[in-house]
This record gives structure tokens, C-alpha cells and sequence, in this order.
């Protein structure tokens, strides 16, 4: 059984199998497709003939129609010049006459006359005679016939008694004074159809309906007298058609148009006199059926007559492509070392021969690249391990191939490094997503990543690494990535103190005079935006004494006590500078000349309350201090500071321990 399956198993997924289920699949696919495509184009060419037969069947329609109302409308005329004013007058007379016209009363539901004046003065219902007292003389039609002297009909008009819709054909009644009369004539439509006699009989064809309308689309005349007086747009074969007709304006074409309707043939034509419409309408699946029948049976014979041909198509291409199972059973030994890759290949014709060919050049040059490439990694190998610099190769977000640097710089094992994540090495998860885009930004625009970060060791310790990206291959990022690490955390702490003496006091720790004029520099580019800001000179009174007393070492423990004693009065970001020997200033920013005069004298009172023990007594000085605040005159560094500084001067002048006023000075 299970051999049953094996063998089933190779004959679905053999080439053999595929090429013939392959040639079966395209035959049948051409023979269907040839049918379909005879048979879409006989359906075309059926449904344009058609449509053209139903174009002419309308116009044909309408003009049998037209001429039913013209015979309709010359027997009453033909009526109406026997009628005379004597005759309409003498209730008698007119009876007689009425009795007379039993052909009128045949074609006509119902037939009336009627004196200009709208008063009827007979009506005929059949074999009945009456005289009602009805006035038609507001009704459109009959005022078309008296004022304009001309034979009309009217619109279908919903009867008063019946209920029964019925229209009226209405012809003048003149002598040489002038129109005195109408005769006219009913014809109801639920029982006199005016279709009938004017449509050849459709027989089996059950899906052809034929309507009639007026100009506005009101149904006149249809099989089923339920429509009748709806609009058009209520049918459902002829509602799209109806609509696409009165977009286009509603041309009444006595030769007939074609309209569109989903799944209907449908023509309309124009019935010349009466302004109505003739609709057909016909079913294309029903006109259609036929074909499509035919397009079935084509296809079954067509799979029909494959499925006999398949056992000779299959004998065929067994033996044909039997080199091609040699080739196979070669082809699966060709890595496993069982025979040298330049033999027992089969000897064939063709494109199997070309393949064995190729195969066997394959494993031959396979074999050589795999001696190659062994000692190419041995010697790769040796390179990463002699290297000074941790090596890593990675692919998509985790590294494939580490160096013995690398594992030391993060302190793990090998495999306990590769089994970790990228962003494991990162000190945070947002510093590894700033370096993606960073590298992202530099090999887009084809050029290495290098950057420092503070890495993470296995441990959770962490250190600052020099870090270099390449890909393996420019032009496919995805292929993997180079990175190299450099311990760059002496350097680093080297050159941030080295940053750090540049920009300040070594021995206060204050901002040095260069970094206290590159920030004023930047509040005077900055200028109106920066306005409020002041700038705060302080010089030192009585210093030089305690030099000369105390010595050095006791001056510079007082300038040092001055500078914590100043950085106790200062907002937390003003910035604190020593600039010259016992000079300080203050950059006080976002700070009304007001404020910065009060944090001066703050400052001036914080001076003056150090005291330094020394020998038998204290060391005290004092400070003159000179307010400028940042205006429009003050254009430069050097003006800004000249005027703190002629401040500080002039309270150095009016005897010390003051504070004064840049704006103040004349």
C-alpha cells in the first residue's frame, strides 16, 4: 500500500506527468478557447442582426400604429362634413344621424358631439344614445379642435365612472362661418389594445413585449393592462432604457433607434401624428441561449476527445524523455562524492545532452570552488582572530560570524553572542533605533557608517565603542553587514576634558572669558529675540592685599570662596565667568535691567560677607559691579562689554562696594 503511494507520489510530481498534463491543459484551453471565441463572435453578429430586425419591427410598428390613427382620424372627418348646424341643433335630427354611423360606433369605444360652446349634445355608448348634461369646453383637447381647427388627440385620460383609461380622437365640425362643432371618438385601452393587429405574432417567443407610450412616457398600450397610465420607468425590462432615451432628449425617430438596457435588446420608434413611442424589448439571454448550449457542447467534446488521446500522449513522452530519468539519478549522486564529478553522465541528444553538459561542468567546477573557498576562510579565519578590533558580520538583526576581540570586548562566549539580538549590545533601544537610521541615511547615500555609542556588555557595564558599517555589497544592503569596534573610552574621557579646560576657569571651575563671548555672541546674533539680557562685570576690591599678605595660595582660596559665594546668588541658568585675575562677569539671559541690577547687589552683599580665617584675624574683600543691558546700541561683543566695564568703573570711582549702571553713565 505504501509502495502504491510512493509510486503515485512520483508519478504527480514527475516531469513526464507535467509536460503531458501540460499539453492536455493547453489543448484543452485552445479548443475552448476557439469555441468561446466562435461563439462570443456569433453572439455579437446575433445580437447586431437582431437589434437591427428589432429596430425595423419598431419602425415598422409605428407606422402601422400611424396609419390605425390616421384611419381613426379621417372616419371621423369623413363623418364630421355629413354633420350641419341644423342637424346639431334638432335633437331629433341628430339621433337619426347618430343611428346612421354604426361603422363609427365599431371603430370607437364611444362616440359624442359637441357645439362650440363645450355642451354636448349626444353621446353614443354602443347601441345606447344619451344626452348629458356634460361642458367639455375645459378640456384641452377640445379646445385644440375649436380654436386651432384641427383634428387632435388627446392624453390618456382616466375614465370618470369606470375608471377605465381611455383617450379621445377629436375632429372640428366647420362650415364656411367657421368651426360650430366636435365630433369625437373614445378608445379605452384596457379593452381595445392598441397593439393589436399592429405586432406579428411572436409564437414561441415569450420574451418579446411590446409597449406604447405618449411623448412623455405614460403607457398606453401593454400586455399587461395594470401598467397602464404608469410611466415607463416603472417597467423594469424598459426603466434604464427609458431613462437613457430622455437624457439624449427624447427623439421620437420614426426609423427607429436602439437604446441600452442590461440583459434586453430593446429598439423604439416614433409614430408620426400622435408624438407617441413604440418599445420593444426582447431578452438576450433567451435570443442567446442556443449559442451558449453550443458552447458547452463544444467543450465537452473537446475534453472528450483529449481524455482518449492521453495513453498515446503519455507513451510518447515516456520515451522521449527517458534519458532524462538517467540524467536524473546522476544528477542526485553528483554532490555525494559516490563517483568524480566528470563521470557516468548519460549519453543523450539535444537539450538533455546540453544539461548533462552543464551538470557535469557544474560539479567540476563545484568541487574546485568548495577547495578554494576552504582555503580562503581558513585564512580569513586566521585574520579576524590576529585582529585588534572586535570583527562582527550580521544579517537582518542578528550577527552571524564574531571574532575572539569582539567576544572580549562584551565579555561572552561566542554562542552566547550570536543568540542575541543586535540591539542587545546597545546601551538603549532608542540609541539602537537612532543608529539604524543613521546607518540607513549613510549607505543610501553610498557611503560607510562610523559613529561612537556607548555599548553594553553581557555583564550590564557598559563602555564607549568607535563603531564602523559597511554592507557586503552596495547594492544590496539586505546581503548583510561588516561592523568593526574600537575601545574609545580613555580617548573619549581624554578629549571631554580637554573640552572641558578649553571652555573654563581651571581654577574656579567657572566658564572661561572665551566661553562667556561665544554665549554673548550668540544673544547679540540672536537680538531682538534675545531681548531681555544683561551683562554683569565684577572686580574685586582689597584683593591684591590679601596677595601681598597672605600669599598666593590664600588669593586663590579667595577667589575660589568668591566664585561658590557668586553661583550662591545666580538664577540657575545665568552664566558665571571669570574673565582676568579677580574679574568676574554674569550673563544673565530672559532678565530685565531692573532684576539684573538686584541680583548684582545680591552679589555685592555675597562678596562682601566672605570672610577667610588667616593667622590672628580674617581676609575680606569687597566688589564694584557694573550693570549693560543688550539694546540695539550694543551691536557687538566689544560694545556690550565696554559698557559693563565702564559701569563697573564708575562704581570702582564712586568709592567701591557699589553697584552702577551702564545706562545711567552719560
Amino acid at each position: 500500500m505504501k509502495g502504491a503511494r510512493n509510486f503515485a507520489a512520483r508519478m504527480l510530481t514527475s516531469l513526464k506527468t507535467r509536460i503531458l498534463a501540460g499539453g492536455m491543459i493547453a489543448m484543452v484551453l485552445a479548443v475552448g478557447l476557439s469555441a468561446v471565441v466562435l461563439v462570443q463572435s456569433a453572439e455579437r453578429n446575433t445580437l447586431l442582426a437582431e437589434g437591427r430586425r428589432e429596430i425595423n419591427e419598431a419602425a415598422s410598428t409605428a407606422s402601422r400604429l400611424s396609419g390605425q390613427v390616421v384611419g381613426l382620424q379621417r372616419a371621423l372627418d369623413s363623418v364630421a362634413t355629413q354633420l350641419g348646424r341644423a342637424t346639431i341643433e334638432d335633437n331629433d335630427a341628430l339621433r337619426r344621424f347618430a343611428e346612421s354611423q354604426s361603422a363609427l360606433q365599431r371603430m370607437f369605444t364611444n362616440v359624442f358631439a359637441a357645439t362650440a360652446d363645450g355642451s354636448v349634445r349626444i353621446f353614443m355608448d354602443g347601441g345606447r344614445i344619451s344626452h348629458p348634461a356634460l361642458n367639455l369646453l375645459q378640456r384641452r383637447y377640445f379646445q385644440d379642435a375649436v380654436v386651432h381647427d384641427r383634428s387632435t388627440i388627446s392624453s390618456a385620460l382616466p375614465g370618470t365612472i369606470s375608471g377605465a383609461p381611455f383617450i379621445v380622437f377629436a375632429q372640428p365640425v366647420r362650415d364656411g362661418k367657421g368651426v360650430f362643432a366636435v365630433l369625437a371618438g373614445t378608445v379605452r385601452l384596457d379593452s381595445r389594445d392598441l397593439l393589436e393587429g399592429l405586432v406579428d405574432s411572436q409564437g414561441e417567443d415569450s420574451s418579446t413585449m411590446v409597449v406604447v407610450t405618449d411623448e412623455l412616457g405614460q403607457i398606453l398600450a401593454h400586455p399587461d393592462r395594470a401598467h397602464l397610465l404608469r410611466s415607463l420607468s416603472g417597467e423594469p425590462r424598459l426603466a434604464a432604457a427609458f431613462a437613457s432615451w430622455r437624457d439624449n432628449g427624447a427623439p421620437a425617430e420614426p426609423t427607429g433607434l436602439a437604446l441600452t438596457q442590461p440583459d434586453e435588446l430593446v429598439s423604439a420608434a416614433g409614430v408620426p401624428g400622435p408624438n407617441w413611442m413604440i418599445w420593444r424589448v426582447r431578452s438576450k439571454v433567451d435570443l442567446l441561449a442556443p449559442l451558449r448550449e453550443a458552447r458547452i457542447d463544444a467543450l465537452v467534446s473537446a475534453v472528450a476527445l483529449l481524455m482518449g488521446l492521453m495513453p498515446l500522449l503519455l507513451a510518447v513522452l515516456w520515451w522521449l524523455l527517458r534519458p532524462l530519468g538517467l540524467l536524473e539519478h546522476r544528477a542526485s549522486h553528483m554532490f555525494d562524492r559516490a563517483l568524480p564529478p566528470e563521470q557516468g553522465w548519460p549519453r543523450a541528444s539535444g537539450e538533455i545532452a546540453n544539461l548533462s553538459k552543464v551538470l557535469r561542468t557544474v560539479g567540476i567546477d563545484r568541487t574546485r570552488l568548495e577547495l578554494e573557498n576552504a582555503q580562503t576562510m581558513s585564512k580569513l579565519s586566521s585574520v579576524m582572530s590576529a585582529a585588534p578590533m572586535g570583527i562582527a558580520f550580521a544579517h537582518g538583526l542578528k550577527f552571524e560570524l564574531l571574532n575572539k576581540e569582539f567576544c572580549r570586548l562584551f565579555g561572552g562566549l561566542e554562542s552566547d553572542l550570536l543568540n542575541e539580538e543586535l540591539a542587545a549590545r546597545f546601551w538603549s533601544q532608542v540609541d539602537f533605533e537612532t543608529f539604524l537610521a543613521q546607518q540607513g541615511a549613510s549607505f543610501g547615500s553610498g557611503e560607510t557608517y562610523a559613529g561612537e555609542w556607548q555599548m553594553r556588555r553581557r555583564d550590564g557595564t557598559s563602555f564607549w565603542a568607535a563603531l564602523r558599517c559597511s554592507p557586503v555589497n552596495a547594492n544590496n544592503t539586505t546581503l548583510g553587514t561588516v561592523w568593526t569596534f574600537s575601545d574609545v573610552e580613555e580617548i573619549r574621557a581624554s578629549r571631554e576634558l580637554l573640552e572641558w579646560s578649553a571652555s573654563h576657569d581651571p581654577l574656579t571651575g567657572l566658564a572661561n572669558r572665551k566661553a562667556f563671548e561665544l554665549r554673548a555672541g550668540r544673544l547679540i546674533e540672536t537680538f531682538p529675540a534675545s531681548h531681555p539680557a544683561s551683562m554683569v562685570f565684577i572686580d574685586l576690591d582689597r584683593f591684591k592685599p590679601v596677595n601681598d599678605t597672605a600669599g598666593h595660595l590664600m588669593g586663590d582660596l579667595m577667589l575660589l570662596t568668591v566664585a561658590k559665594a557668586i553661583m550662591g546668588r545666580v538664577r540657575a541658568g545665568d552664566l558665571v565667568a571669570r574673565i582676568g585675575g579677580d574679574e568676574f562677569a554674569l550673563l544673565l539671559e530672559s532678565c530685565s535691567h531692573e532684576a539684573a541690577l538686584d541680583i548684582a547687589d545680591d552679589v555685592r552683599r555675597a562678596v562682601n560677607e566672605v570672610r577667610l580665617p588667616w593667622g590672628q584675624g580674617v581676609l575680606q574683600v569687597g566688589a564694584s559691579l557694573g550693570v549693560a543691558e543688550l539694546d540695539a546700541t550694543r551691536a557687538s561683543i566689544a560694545d556690550w562689554m565696554g559698557a559693563a566695564d565702564g559701569a563697573c568703573y564708575a562704581a570702582k570711582a564712586s568709592g567701591r562696594d557699589a553697584v552702577r549702571s551702564a545706562q545711567a553713565l552719560p
